[in-house]
């Protein structure tokens, strides 16, 4: 495959700073970590993912608050957010450091999910600065979200190292 230009930046960005990241995905299930992996050297910078398309792993594997999903569902800015903070403790242990989180989490369709529009995605990036999130309304079908929302990933990280 090709690598997205995105990806490469990302990781010429991470190895800049000798950082690692880590990936969790619900929306993508798995296009994000592929693109990354796709750039010629990323096991340099990648150490891992995971892909928690169902609610309840987004709560027992990567530690977002239960009350929150049972409150707003899978499909939040704070939901992102904890997963990313989350993959970094996931992808990072023993000894061994994730200094970059990204998280996808949204409704890439053909129907809304829990009240959310169609389109609705939120990219969530958690580095050794904080954490953040970027929340999107994209267009198009559900290949289409869904291939956005990870380039749209891939912009967040580079804007966040």
């Amino acid at each position: 495959m090709t690598a997205l230009p995105e990806a490469a930046e990302a990781l010429r960005r991470l190895g800049e700073r000798g950082w690692t990241i880590g990936v969790a995905e619900s929306l993508t299930g798995g296009l994000l970590i592929s693109s990354l992996i796709d750039v010629p050297g990323a096991s340099a910078h990648v150490r891992g993912g995971v892909i928690a398309y169902a609610t309840d792993l987004k709560h027992t594997v990567l530690g977002v608050d239960a009350s929150l999903l049972a409150a707003h569902g899978p499909v939040h800015p704070e939901v992102a957010r904890q997963m990313a903070e989350g993959v970094r403790t996931v992808t990072g242990h023993g000894g061994v450091r994730t200094d970059v989180g990204i998280a996808t989490t949204g409704v890439a369709g053909p129907d809304p999910q829990g009240g959310q529009p169609v389109g609705t995605v939120h990219i969530g990036v958690s580095t050794p600065k904080g954490a953040r999130v970027v929340s999107l309304r994209l267009g198009g079908g559900r290949d289409e979200i869904r291939q956005a929302a990870v380039r749209h990933a891939l912009q967040a990280v580079v804007e966040a190292i």
